[in-house]
């Protein structure tokens, strides 16, 4: 006898929910650092190079951004959990390697200047965050491929306590910090090196107290080149993911109000995720379940859709997203004004995210990652195009530099959706 409706969509919501408040956390950590950030004396400043230094921290981190689905797709014997955990260990420290240049090398240092035209403190304050920031690329592999083992394991409860577990530490580093005076670099960058290796410890324990292989397994024979094929693709998704932002920072450093500009959209985009990476969290869903329902995951990305973007369009068009951005993260002058235009057009981001990650869950499970990494190029070629043709001809501000991120994502949901179209046509 088929599960009845609700039975069904109550068991998807038990496992979805607190995916949807890890990442939550994730956010309203980034949030806490925007905030402080702008209370500084030179709060717009400070959020800028903070913008900058993570554009390029950001760009390799985002490579581990589908770690959690490669290790429970491919985590299924015993064999083939160790060769997750050496082939992310591998990878993540060929990773470190490019911050490491950037960081510690003098040809590194004018790279970053001549990408961001800055030089100086400025440049100095870049360069200290990116020797800062280079080890969590090993940390934050290690705890993506843990969370992978323990959502495998549905026990997404747990990886939700221990995230908020992990934010709270990040508001106690950042109040102790702002307190003591310590400088804006020192203050954000421990918030977020601290806060990883304590979560590390308590994922590595959950993980031995409540990890068990499935029922039935599989991958007795998979090897690296398994991994790197599935690997490659998500993590050039990924990484195009990232750059779409610091491309989009890199035309605005060529307008008039550069500073300005690159602050309100990277505070827009930062409180945009709070509604999008929900959306980002039905990729674990079909990992999990499979394709077996597969009219009762669409109904449930549906309506799930629709509620986030509804909440996100009440925020944009009433006082609450002033309030937020003013009274809670600090936000002021042109620099508000600014981001609450981009905030109003970022309202359509997660619509081409949810089609995009409706077809991405296709192509998790079943291996076929291959369109996932020519989508994102896609992306990242239409945000490129549009940004150059805006900022040439004078108009690229508030809300064309959201509605850039936003056409970016719209073509690389087309593209998906019309190569796996086309590819279900060919096998039929």
């Amino acid at each position: 006898m088929a599960e009845p409706e609700g039975r069904k969509y109550g068991r998807y919501w038990r496992f979805y929910w607190p995916l949807t408040l890890t990442g939550l956390s994730m956010l309203i950590a980034q949030q806490l650092r925007n905030a402080i950030l702008a209370r500084y004396p030179e709060g717009t400043e400070e959020l800028a190079l903070f913008a900058m230094a993570t554009s390029f921290f950001a760009f390799l981190h985002a490579t581990l951004a589908f770690m959690p689905q490669l290790a429970n797709v491919h985590s299924r014997s015993p064999h083939a959990l160790r060769l997750c955990f050496r082939f992310v260990l591998w990878i993540t420290s060929v990773l470190t390697v490019p911050l490491l240049w950037l960081g510690w090398t003098d040809s590194g240092s004018a790279f970053v200047a001549r990408v961001f035209r800055i030089e100086g403190d400025a440049l100095g304050i870049v360069i200290a965050y990116l020797r800062i920031l280079a080890p969590l690329l090993i940390v934050d592999g290690l705890r993506h491929c843990l969370t992978g083992l323990l959502v495998q394991a549905q026990r997404t409860g747990i990886v939700t306590v221990l995230n908020f577990v992990y934010l709270g530490l990040v508001l106690l580093v950042l109040l102790t910090g702002f307190s003591r005076g310590y400088s804006a670099m020192l203050t954000v960058s421990l918030s977020q090196v601290l806060p990883a290796l304590v979560s590390l410890g308590l994922l590595g324990w959950m993980y031995r107290r409540h990890y068990r292989l499935p029922v039935h397994q599989s991958d007795e024979n998979l090897a690296y080149r398994d991994l790197w094929t599935f690997f490659w693709p998500i993590a050039l998704t990924s990484m195009m993911f990232a750059l779409s932002r610091p491309v989009i920072f890199f035309f605005a450093s060529r307008t008039p109000d550069a500073v300005v500009l690159i602050a309100a959209l990277r505070v827009a985009f930062d409180l945009s995720l709070i509604f999008c990476n929900p959306v980002n969290q039905f990729r674990h869903l079909f990992v999990t379940f499979g394709l077996g329902d597969l009219e009762g995951l669409r109904r449930f990305l549906r309506i799930t859709l629709t509620v986030l973007v509804g909440t996100m369009l009440i925020m944009a068009v009433t006082p609450i997203h002033s309030f937020v951005l003013h009274q809670l993260l600090g936000v002021e002058g042109d620099t508000l004004a600014t981001a609450s235009n981009a905030f109003l057009v970022l309202c359509l981001v997660p619509v081409a995210m949810g089609l995009r990650n409706y077809f991405h869950g296709l192509s998790l499970v079943n291996r076929t990652t291959g369109r996932m990494g020519f989508g994102s190029l896609v992306r990242i070629g239409t945000i490129v195009l549009v940004c150059w043709l805006l900022q040439a001809a004078g108009w690229l501000n508030g809300y064309t530099g959201a509605s850039v991120l936003f056409l970016g994502f719209f073509s690389e949901a087309l593209t998906v959706m019309f190569y796996t179209r086309w590819r279900e046509r060919r096998a039929a």
